[in-house]
């Protein structure tokens, strides 16, 4: 209540603003909340963190010009957390905007008003969870949990309370190892013991905190197969301590075989968390909540819903989103993110988890994202998080308005610009479905073979002739993971979604799709387009000089820049990719390289 009253307090100030408010609390309501208004004053009921988002709410409604009367709403999803990959060095794996914000030299070192100021950017759109160390969990971060780190640990936990949040630690799952024991099989009574003292330890110095995070048996991370232990074995020791003190487990699903010889076709690694997990329905904790990518792939510009959604309904899933670029742009190109969450969420329906996390596009950049619209996918995150359904354009208009001020053709034209930014960059970039076409380690643009002979598996498998795997029936069977009805549409090249096409089928470059073209020439068109649509996006951006701030024009100029000649460079690799194989040349005479 007295932050709710403080934030208020000084938000009001700062809009110029001086109607009464009032806040009432309503018992055992936690985060849900309501704005009322009368022609005396406008009152916030709510429960004891309902009552702070709907403060920010209110002001971020006003601030808007929008009536502040809000009906009852509470969220959709209890947990709604940012998940971090910094490192201890102060390094952000995947981390487009700078470095970290939390550690420097291997210890928690941060600028507290850095940190205040974080809180209140999450509160502001309902984050209620952040982790704020790297899955990929390298020594010392691995030594969080211990009395070392647990006085600064509970430092950056005190800061974050009183905006409602509450910290969440990714662990190494071979901690007990570090510690002497010689082994960190989930069966032995030593292992068992060990998690319950060092989770008791952990609670003593953060009674609030939400739980562990676990990346186990996952791109050489050390895990429960180590000692030919099954996951939800792996899972019970952490589960069990934890579940006295109220915490949770995050177990991510994001498993597979990294070490794929190219030559073996048979093995599909998207189909390898389906098959790992499937088989544990009824074997986990009630406190264990797997953590599902939202495609079977890795995060990439287009792929299907991870099947493992339709799956082992008795289990606790949350469905994990990744904020930071990491095939969509890398925080230079534009990529608005919630068109793709709301067909992410159409295509789930009730399958959608109640639990969501996203990898945190966040730095010590001045502007916190480095490219100034990027900020456009947090705010919306959070939207999402709460609602489920929030349309897209909505997140955009609201944003826009927020960030830039109510002129109506300067937001017209952002709010076109964000919209239009997923399909362009995928025009450019991989249509059909195809993936995996980036350069290797970094991730930035083209690579048509970059992985295709590497042990992270193949998965163009291009020759003179024909592109794609064929991932039905007839093929690896990927698509009988899916429920019977997604299955059949997926399976059959005539209904299958043709943003999807590749994913699912392989097909010779002279395949006629609907429009009438064969494969090849839509690539060709494709490309040519997206790279045009991307210069488009930059002349639309320079017609707003002087209608912006001269920081934020120049931060997205430059940017817009750079994308544009990124999509040039896929345009040209790509296209001349694609009709190396084929012989097949381009319609209309346009250039690409022989």
């Amino acid at each position: 209540m007295e932050m709710a009253r403080a934030e208020l307090s000084t938000g009001l100030a700062a809009l110029d603003m001086d109607a009464p408010v009032l806040i009432q609390a309503v018992p055992d309501a936690d985060e849900g909340y309501e704005i009322l208004t009368t022609n005396e004053n406008i009152t916030i009921r709510g429960g004891k963190r309902g009552v702070l988002y709907g403060a920010y709410a209110l002001m971020m409604r006003l601030a808007a010009g929008f009536s502040p009367e809000t009906p009852w709403t509470e969220p959709a999803c209890p947990l709604r957390m940012l998940n971090h990959w910094d490192n201890m060095d102060g390094s952000i794996e995947r981390g487009y905007a700078g470095g970290s914000f939390f550690f420097r030299d291997h210890h928690l070192k941060y600028d507290e008003q850095r940190i205040l100021q974080y809180g209140r950017l999450l509160a502001s759109v309902g984050i209620n969870v952040v982790s704020i160390n790297n899955v990929n969990v390298h020594s010392p971060a691995g030594l969080l949990i211990t009395q070392t780190y647990l006085p600064e640990l509970k430092q950056v936990a005190d800061l974050l309370r009183p905006f409602g949040i509450r910290l969440l630690v990714a662990v190494d799952y071979a901690l007990p190892v570090t510690y002497g024991l010689g082994t960190a099989d989930p069966v032995s009574p030593q292992v068992q013991e060990w998690w319950k003292r060092q989770v008791s330890l952990v609670y003593q110095y953060i009674p609030d905190l939400c739980g562990f995070l676990v990346k186990a048996d996952s791109e050489f991370r050390p895990g429960p197969h180590m000692y030919q232990r099954n996951h939800a074995e792996g899972a019970q020791p952490l589960a069990r301590a934890l579940k006295p003190h109220g915490g949770v487990l995050l177990w991510r699903c994001f498993v597979y075989n990294c070490k794929q010889d190219w030559r073996d076709a048979k093995t599909d690694r998207p189909m390898a968390p389906y098959e790992i997990y499937t088989p544990l329905e009824g074997q986990f904790d009630d406190n264990v909540i797997l953590q599902i990518k939202n495609g079977p792939y890795d995060f990439q510009v287009r792929e299907p819903v991870s099947p493992l959604f339709f799956a082992m309904p008795t289990t606790n899933k949350a469905i994990e989103l990744q904020l930071t670029q990491e095939y969509t742009g890398q925080q230079i190109d534009l990529f608005y993110m919630p068109p793709q969450w709301q067909e992410i969420q159409k295509t789930l329906g009730e399958n959608m988890p109640k639990y969501i996390s996203a990898v945190s596009n966040l730095g010590d950049d001045p502007n916190w994202t480095g490219h100034d619209l990027a900020q456009a996918n947090l705010f919306a995150y959070g939207l999402f998080a709460w609602h489920r359904n929030v349309d897209p354009a909505v997140c955009a208009q609201w944003w826009t308005r927020l960030t830039f001020g109510p002129d109506a053709s300067c937001n017209q034209t952002i709010v076109s610009m964000l919209l239009s930014s997923r399909e362009i960059y995928e025009s450019y970039n991989t249509p059909l479905g195809l993936c995996w076409m980036v350069n290797p380690n970094n991730h930035y643009g083209p690579s048509p073979e970059g992985y295709e002979y590497s042990g992270w598996g193949t998965y163009l498998r291009a020759n003179r002739d024909a592109i794609g795997v064929d991932r039905t029936t007839s093929g690896t069977g990927f698509i009988l993971q899916y429920p019977e009805k997604l299955a059949a549409q997926y399976n059959r090249v005539e209904t299958c979604p043709e943003q999807l096409l590749l994913f699912f089928h392989r097909l010779r470059y002279n395949y006629r799709l609907p429009s009438g073209k064969t494969l090849v020439q839509h690539v060709y068109d494709s490309h040519f387009s997206g790279a045009e649509q991307a210069k488009a996006l930059l002349c639309a951006w320079q017609m707003l000089k002087g209608k912006i701030p001269q920081e934020t024009y120049t931060n997205v100029e430059e940017r817009l820049m750079r994308q544009v000649s990124n999509a040039c460079e896929w345009r040209d690799v790509i296209n001349t990719y694609f009709f190396r194989y084929s012989g097949i040349p381009d319609e209309h005479g346009r250039v690409i390289y022989p």
